[in-house]
């Protein structure tokens, strides 16, 4: 006796390339940033708006030639990409520190405050000494 072939229904599984509600709490949105990031689409972006100038100063930081920025991303190797990206990360860390310095407590705060404090009670000779402290700072 010969054995019933029976047909299985099967199931084919979607590759997710594209953002699809998953209801996985945006893990989805993720996972397709993940593979940007790997195709480095959001550098090749990022350098396609960028000016030459800044491109170059970005080159000097990968420590790669400036005859550079007039090349796409897509032109580029991994070392290459790899190195550009590690730049802008380290600048973008650099100016964010700057920032932060800039928002921290100054000492000419204090010294500013100290001189309107005086100009409220009066006292042109103190508020004249707190802008003296203040400008001899400035040099």
């Amino acid at each position: 006796m010969a054995a019933a072939t029976q047909t299985l229904p099967t199931e084919t599984k979607r590759h997710l390339s594209v953002v699809q509600p998953d209801g996985r709490a945006g893990f989805g949105a993720l996972r397709a940033e993940l593979h940007a990031r790997c195709a480095d689409k959001d550098l090749a972006e990022l350098w396609a708006d960028m000016p030459t100038n800044e491109r170059k100063t970005v080159l000097a930081s990968a420590q790669m030639q400036a005859r550079d920025s007039l090349r796409g991303i897509g032109e580029m190797n991994r070392a290459e990409r790899d190195a550009i990206r590690a730049a802008i990360g380290r600048m973008s860390r650099y100016a964010q520190r700057l920032g932060d310095r800039l928002k921290g407590e100054s000492p000419n705060r204090e010294l500013a405050a100290n001189a309107r404090r005086a100009i409220a009670q009066g006292d042109t000779k103190t508020a004249l000494h707190w802008l003296s402290l203040i400008e001899a700072g400035a040099q």
